[in-house]
Formats: C-alpha cells, structure tokens, sequence
C-alpha cells in the first residue's frame, strides 16, 4: 500500500556530532572533497548508494553515531570541517580583495540577485533540466568561492523536471518522484518562527501564496519559491509541481510568481536578515522578465512624495538590470499570447493592473510587443528592462545581434548593444577526484601540475578513469535492462560490456532535434564497422532527456536504442536513460573524446564539452558555441560545417561524412598510436595541452569574473548614479526620453559637405601612398553635417561621421566612425552644422555618410534607444522606430 503522505524522522544527533547537521545543510559539501570524506567515512556503503548527507544521516543507525562520538579522532575531524567551512564562509575572497582596485564600492555594498527558472547544485536537490540549471548552480557555486555577494532566486519544484526510463520498446517514460523539502538541504524562510508567505494577485479576486525555502550553496543563498500550501486552490497549489510541464497558461503562472514572487521574496529575505539590498538584478534568460516590472511597481508605490512615475522608475530599474539570452532560435523565446498576459495583470474598470498595482496594463504590454499584435515576448521585455544585455558564447552573441536586430532600427547588427559572456563550468564540481589529488583544487596552480606531470601518469589517469566509466555503464546497463523487464538471464551480457583500453566517445544532452542525436547513425553500416573494428575498437557512451512533449525526440533517442541493441553491437554502444549530474560526472571523467554536433549556429553555449575538457577530454565538435572560439587545433578536432546549405537532408549527409572521416582518417589512429611504453603520446600531449591551456578558459570563476566586471560593477555604478539627488539623474532621463518622443520626427541631417583635396574623394591617393611629395599623405576628408534639431540641443545628441570601404550597391563596410563636433553655425535655414574630419583606414573605394544619435548620460551605449536618423532620402532613414529602450 501506499502512503497518503511522507514526512522525515531525524533522530537527533549526539551533541558532540551537532555539526554535522550543519556541514549537510550548506551545499559546499557538493564540490567540498574532504566533506564528503567525512560523510563517507559514517557508512561508505550507504554513502556510495546515496551521496546525499542529509538521507546518510536519516538511515544510520543510532548505535553509530553513539560510537562516532566516542571515536576523538572522528570528533576532530568533524572539528576540523566545521572550522573549514567557518573561514570559507568568513574571510576574504577575490572579490572582498578586489572590490576596491575594480571599482566594485557599490557592488560590495549591495549586490546581486540572479533569477532563474532552474538551478542545478546537485543531484540530491532535482530542480534543474539541463544546460540552463547546470550553469545557474555552477554561476552560484563560483560566485560563493569568488565572494560575490550575490543571492539566487528560483522555484521549488514538487516533482522537479522527470525521472526517465526506458520501455521495452526503447520509448523514453518519464516518472515524477515527489520531492519532500523536508528531506532536502533547505529551510524555510521564517519571521519570528512563523513561516514567510509571498502573496501575488490573480485573475477573479484569489490570491496566490507562497512560502519560500533556502538553500545555503556555500556562501550564496538560493531561495525557492513554493506554492504548494493550504492557502492556495489546487490550480494554484500546482503551479510549481514541475519544471517545463503543463501549458501555456502554467508556464506564465510559473514565470509571474519567479519574477514578481521573486522580487517579493528578496525583499522578506533581506528585511529578516539584516543582508542589504541588492541593486543589481540579473534575469537569467526572458522566464524571469516579470521581476522588471514589479521593481518598477515598488518604485511607483512608494509612500507619499518619494513615489516615482513610471518613465522614472523605469529609468533606475533599467539601469540595474542584466539580461541574458540563451537560445539562439527565435522558437525558444516564451511567447506568450497578449490577452493571456493581459488576463494576468488583471485590469480593472480605468486599465490598471491587479497583479500590479499603480502599472497600466498596456504599458507594461508593450514592453513585450515584437511587432504582433497578438503576442508577448518575454525576451524583448527582458531587454527592454535590461540596460545591459548578453549571449553566452561570441558566437551566440553574433547569432543574438541578428536575432533581435529589429529592436535597434537602423543600426547594423554588429553595433546591437548586446555583448557577450561565454559560459563557464564549475571546475571542483567537474573535476575527477584522481585529478584534484594530483593537481590540487587551486585552478590558478593546476595548469602548471599538468604542464609537470609525466606523460605516463596523465595517461595513467585517464586510463583509470575510463576503467571506472566502463565499470559504471556496465552497472547502469543492467539496472537499465531489468527496469525494462529483461530478466538477470537476459542481462548476462551487460557484465562484460565495453573495454577499458577501447577509445570511448561520449555524447551527452538533450534530445533537441536541432542537437542531431542520430547524425551518427546516417550511415549505420560504416558506424557499425567503426565501432567492431577489430584492431582499433571504439565504444560510445549516449545519454539525454527528451522534453516530455517532444514525440521527436523520444522518436530519436529510440532510433538509437534499437541500435544499440544489436548483439554484435552492444558491447560497443549504449544509451543510458535518466541522465542526470550524478551520471554526468562519471561520463565527463572517463570519455576520451565528446562528441557534439548541432546545427551550426543553433547551440548557444554547449557546456558539456567544457566539462569533458577539464578532465582531459578531447573535444570533436561543430565549430559552434564555446567550441566555435576555443577550438586552437590541438585541444580536440573541428568538424567541418555545411552551413548554408538549403537541403538539410544534404547537409546532414555532408557533416555525417566529415564525422566518419575524421574519426577514421585521425582521432582513431592517434588514439592507437603507441609508443614503446604504450602511450600514445600525441594524443596525451592533447590532453595536456587541453588540461592547461583550455582548462582556465572554460572555468565558471572566469565568467563570473567577466560579468562582475563586464556587467555587475557597471550596473551597480549605474544605479548609484541615477537614484544620485533623490533620482534627479532618472528623472532628467525620463524628460530628455519625452523630449525624443515629441521632437525626434523634427530630427534630420539635410545634407553633408566635404571638403578635401580637389574636394572630391575619388581623387585622393589611397591610404597610405603618396601624392607626389617625398614622403606618403594620409588622406584626410572634413565632412560637414546640416542637423534640425527640434526642441534638442546639441549636447543632447551624437551625431557621428562614417566613412568606409562601399559594396557594389553602396553599403558601407567596416566604417571608420568619428564623432561630429557642434559649431557655432547654422546654415540658411537654421539648422546646426557638425563638422569633423575622417581618415579611411583602408585604401580602395569608399563611401561616407552621417547619422544622428541620442545622448544622455544615463545611457550606456549610442544605440540603447534603438533612436537613429540618417541624411533625408536615404534608405536608412526609416523613422523613430521601437527601440530596445522605447
């Protein structure tokens, strides 16, 4: 029978092991070695079958922890972790040492939120999916060892994204195991013992509540909105049963209570604990775009005279917030339908919002307008209300500049103000143990252990470590078969699947179609010849979730199961189901090579490469993502894209054919090119030019350092900047952004003069060479712009010259852009003259014109208004537009 409800027993612990209780809530133990040492050394064999503190301590037996506590050695070993932990939690880090050199004073004084639909620490808390929550938790755990005073914010989810398994036929079934926060590393939130609720208005007069649990990662707290208590109906009490599952409707109810809840329940947590403010928010991709809003709800409902109006608050608001876009497909964006949003913010009789009080329904919908009317895009909502935005690779933030160009008329998709931090993977979560040992978990000293080590030893290494992923496939294979319903009979042959000294290859992710799980597969006669070679054997290990909803992906990973279950193939090639960070450790340590091959540009990132390489993986991938700008050819392989190719069919053909090619032309050989000692030592010479070179690259400290400095510290500084003078900055931005509204039309360029040598640019001597006299002229060109300004004055505006290389129909390439200065003139018709003076950088034929910018202070770059007007009668000339900013 089953339980109508679970609930946990602890029994308490002898006083002299009271800290154990302690070490297990803070999830530093996750990437702690000697912590989990310590666990493992109360019960090594519960430890291995769990690896979860908090379950250990629940299911030991109390005979002994009563011996534990009499053992003096267990006792200062204990000691010793909690003192640890103490100056871990205490003393200065990166950030407390360089908050002043980085001009961090006000990021120091307040800090960050991070908002996330998921987050994944580890495997004893399921509330993560993939790509997005592995780098939520790796961006906490590198922000606590780094000191950032930063607080995470996401959902607990009742059911957390779904177990997988397999059905006979090899079609993915999903499980939704019930998570008891009770048995988990979180506590709640309470005031004065009494549990803190968030309470968010719905459609009809209901309200939704929500309690808010923490977890402690190291330094950071990540609180965790849930709505499943008494309060709530059980629409409402469903809304944060599972992560990515319902409909449309749920997904919106999800990503209101993330935003608005979220903002909500920062503001309990820091008035019970005393933690400041922060000033800075980061919307960890468009699901938490809603937080915008309710910040300039806050704004608009302060007391009395200190109320700010919208345009106002919108202005702070904006210039603390960070976006970050992670999908390069305009299919990944949430698009909502507009009257659904419309219905949760709940207008009343005058078009003011319930959900939001003090807000206008329509301004806030037309922060999420994309040019249909019937639609509601939380990623333009999110750069709207981000000042400062970001991709996740160069290359995906290319891909992003493009993407959502339309939100900067005018403006070339390289000058889009949206940047880019290329993501990172957290390496003491990553690492393989055997590595820490040897190397240490000092990041800054690992490079130079690997450049010192023996090639015999690093070959010893991963020889070790590819023995314990054959040891784990062959276990996870069997318990795979039997949930199948194939008998221990059956299974046998799982015993002796795959060969320790056999070249491993792993492929690991979602089953995204975009992801091509079968490209491998596209001529299965010649994979299955590379797999049995005789001589040269390779395995490969496949593992990825498809969404529930996604028929094509279960389609997929089932195409693969069914070849793997070839009797002459089997031992070579294996899917393992329920693929998840525990798994995921055991791969990335012992594959050889990772595999990854998407369609080119459709990975943003594509962080499990990453992994692979801090422990000495090398990498065969489509230049694409992280890969696209780390690949140096000697860290791993490119294989070759067909990008532009129209027949997908075509182009999968191609880059299967490159696939195969390089596998049996290059990395196979290498891999089994010994040497007297048998050690490929070409091969482990890539290994240590990965571990050393790429390793410091790929690590979630860099990032985290890139958007403390690239993104954080301005944004903090920013703010202090505009709330200066009792927001005197905001609320001058807001006027000059009204003046813009009424005068921009006004806004034109008449016309350019140039004057030069025999005024005329085609007759100029190239760059660089000579005009006759002894030694070369560079040429130079003084350009004169007519601008009618309207109600702005000149310091008010940027208007800039360029000139550059032209096409053959007139589009200027690669400009040289110089700012134009304000004269004291004005042509006949009163408009002012902006002069300067241009120098091609290249010679051949060039073209030139003129544009004006608007220019405040409180601005961050020239395009953040999407505002731009170049000379009457050209094609860019298109009118005011919709920025970004508008």
């Amino acid at each position: 029978m089953k339980a109508f409800r679970r609930f946990t027993v602890r029994v308490p612990l002898p006083t002299e092991l009271a800290d154990l209780t302690t070490v297990a809530h803070n999830l530093r133990w996750v990437w702690h070695a000697p912590t989990q040492d310590l666990f493992a050394a109360i019960d090594p064999e519960l430890w291995d079958a769990t690896g979860d503190p908090l379950r250990l301590l629940a299911d030991v037996e109390p005979e002994r922890f009563t011996e534990l506590a009499g053992d003096p050695t267990f006792r200062d070993r204990l000691a010793g972790i909690r003192d640890d932990l103490d100056r871990y939690l205490t003393e200065p880090r990166w950030f407390g040492d360089t908050s002043s050199d980085t001009g961090a004073a006000e990021l120091a004084a307040h800090g960050i939120a991070y908002f996330s639909m998921e987050f994944g620490i580890s495997e004893v808390l399921p509330i993560y999916s993939g790509g997005l929550g592995i780098l939520a938790g790796d961006h906490l755990k590198a922000a606590s060892d780094l000191g950032l005073p930063l607080i995470g914010v996401g959902l607990f989810y009742g059911s957390g994204y779904f177990h997988q398994s397999l059905s006979h036929d090899g079609w993915q079934v999903e499980r939704y195991p019930v998570n008891d926060p009770t048995s988990l590393p979180l506590a709640p939130l309470s005031d004065g013992g009494d549990p803190v609720m968030i309470t968010i208005a719905m459609p009809g007069g209901r309200v939704l509540s929500a309690r808010v649990w923490v977890a402690t990662v190291g330094r950071i707290p990540l609180l965790l909105l849930d709505s499943d208590v008494p309060a709530n109906d059980e629409e409402l009490r469903s809304i944060t049963d599972r992560l990515y599952g319902g409909d449309q409707d749920h997904r919106i109810k999800q990503e209101i209570l993330l935003g608005v809840g979220g903002v909500r329940a920062v503001r309990e947590y820091v008035r019970i604990t005393g933690r400041p403010e922060p000033t800075v928010f980061h919307m960890n991709e468009g699901h938490a775009g809603f937080l915008g809003v309710e910040r300039i709800r806050e704004m608009t409902s302060r007391p009395g005279t200190d109320a700010l109006d919208f345009d106002t608050a919108e202005a702070v608001v904006r210039a603390s917030n960070v976006f970050t876009t992670h999908t390069p497909v305009p299919a990944g964006i949430d698009r909502f339908p507009r009257d659904m949003v419309r219905y949760y913010l709940d207008a009343d009789g005058d078009g003011n919002s319930r959900l939001l009080p003090g807000l206008s329904v329509a301004t806030v919908l037309d922060l999420g307008d994309e040019g249909d009317p019937g639609v509601f895009n939380m990623a333009h909502m999110g750069f709207r209300l981000g000042q400062r935005s970001n991709g996740v690779s160069e290359l995906h933030g290319a891909v992003s500049r493009e993407m959502f160009a339309d939100l900067w008329p005018g403006f070339d998709a390289d000058e889009v103000p949206i940047g880019a931090v290329t993501n990172g993977v957290h390496g003491p979560t990553w690492v393989a143990r055997t590595w820490l040992d040897l190397a240490g978990t000092d990041e800054d000293s690992q490079p130079d252990a690997f450049s010192a080590m023996p090639a015999t030893e690093i070959w010893r290494v991963r020889s070790t470590l590819r023995a314990g992923l054959v040891d784990e496939v062959r276990r996870r294979a069997h318990d795979s078969g039997r949930d199948r319903g194939f008998t221990d009979a059956e299974l046998g042959w799982t015993a002796d699947i795959f060969d320790p000294d056999a070249l491993t290859i792993g492929f690991a992710r979602r089953a995204a179609t975009y992801k091509r799980l079968t490209l491998m597969l596209r001529d299965p006669d010649r994979m299955r010849r590379i797999l049995t070679d005789p001589e040269r054997p390779v395995q490969l290990v496949i593992a990825g979730k498809a969404h529930p909803a996604d028929d094509g992906g279960k389609s997929l990973i089932q195409q693969v199961v069914r070849f793997t279950e070839d009797p002459e193939l089997r031992d070579r090639i294996v899917f393992l189901p329920d693929y998840d960070i525990s798994m995921a450790r055991d791969i990335y340590a012992g594959c050889d090579v990772w595999l990854n091959n998407p369609v080119r540009p459709m990975e943003a990132c594509g962080t499990s490469g990453m992994k692979s390489a801090l422990n000495g993986g090398l990498n065969l991938s489509i230049l694409d993502g992280w890969w696209d700008e780390m690949a140096d050819g000697e860290n791993g392989w490119a294989i070759p894209s067909a990008e532009g190719i129209p027949d997908d069919h075509r182009r999968d053909d191609l880059e299967a054919e490159a696939l195969y090619s390089l596998l049996e032309e290059t990395v196979i050989p290498l891999f089994y090119a010994r040497s007297g000692d048998g050690v490929p030592e070409r091969w482990v010479e890539m290994v240590r030019h990965t571990l050393t070179r790429l390793g410091p690259r790929v690590q979630a400290s860099r990032m985290v350092r890139d958007y403390t400095t690239a993104l954080y510290v301005p944004a903090a500084d920013q703010f202090a900047s505009i709330c200066a003078d009792d927001f005197a900055p905001a609320r001058d931005l807001a006027d000059y952004r009204h003046v813009l509204e009424r005068s921009w039309p006004a806004v034109q360029i008449a016309g350019i003069d140039e004057a030069g040598s025999n005024n005329a640019l085609g007759s100029h001597p190239p760059a660089g060479e000579s005009s006759g006299s002894d030694s070369p002229q560079r040429v130079s060109l003084t350009l004169t712009a007519h601008v009618a300004l309207g109600e702005l004055t000149p310091d008010r505006v940027c208007v800039q010259a360029l000139l550059g290389r032209v096409t053959a129909d007139g589009e200027i390439t690669d400009p040289v852009v110089a700012e134009m200065t304000p004269t004291d003139e004005t042509d006949p018709s009163g408009r002012t003259l902006f002069r300067s003076t241009v120098v091609p950088a290249r010679s051949g034929r060039h073209g030139y014109t003129a544009r004006v910018l608007p220019r405040h202070s409180q601005l961050s770059d020239d395009a953040e208004l999407g505002l731009v007007r170049y000379p009457v009668g050209t094609a860019e000339d298109a009118g005011p537009g919709r920025g970004s900013g508008s």
